[in-house]
């Protein structure tokens, strides 16, 4: 079996007959229906929608064998995968995270920077997540300017640093990562 992708994330119970709330990481809410059966991290549990409307932030959503407001608090947090196989081929420039996660991570004249361990999104725009062999993760705008290449067949990606981070790397004194820059800061 293909790797697992995470496409949903059961939220709290939605009424008494079983229905819960489902936040879905898909471009299309309604694709979790398509999957078919949607399993949990794990894999050892299958969760079939039966029914699925559209809410304000989320979908609301009952499971086949779910009928009770007790047996839909249990599932309270699930995350549901399917196959990585079962998902439609993306367009040029567009990316599974789990695709990206691993990637070996290089600057644009070739010098190794780490892995990728994760893409984020905290509302203002996906982000990438690089674990240098040693020191904090970078957290950088996944943006054509900063990732101006993803190579999935070479088993990496190109970084073109921002100018203020290529700095602080050749400074003899590394700034805090809480300490703004100040004027006479070289």
């Amino acid at each position: 079996m293909s790797a697992l992708v995470c496409v949903a994330r059961i939220g709290a119970a939605h009424g008494v007959r079983g229905a819960v709330k489902l936040w879905t990481f898909t471009e299309d809410p309604f694709a979790v229906r398509r999957y078919g059966p949607l399993l949990s991290k794990d894999g050892k549990r299958q969760f079939e929608v039966a029914t699925a409307r559209e809410a304000k932030d989320h979908l609301v959503a009952t499971f086949k064998g779910v009928t009770t407001r007790d047996e839909a608090e249990r599932l309270n947090g699930i995350e549901l995968y399917v196959p990585r196989d079962k998902l439609p081929a993306t367009d040029a420039d567009e990316y599974y995270h789990t695709d990206l996660i691993g990637l070996a991570a290089v600057t644009t004249d070739g010098a190794p920077l780490g892995r990728v361990v994760a893409i984020q999104n905290f509302g203002a725009g996906d982000i990438i997540e690089i674990a240098p062999p040693k020191g904090p993760t970078l957290l950088l705008p996944f943006s054509n300017a900063v990732v101006p290449e993803v190579d999935l067949a070479g088993g990496r990606v190109v970084i073109a640093l921002p100018q203020e981070i290529e700095g602080e790397e050749s400074d003899d004194e590394a700034l805090s990562p809480g300490r703004p820059r100040e004027s006479g800061d070289p």
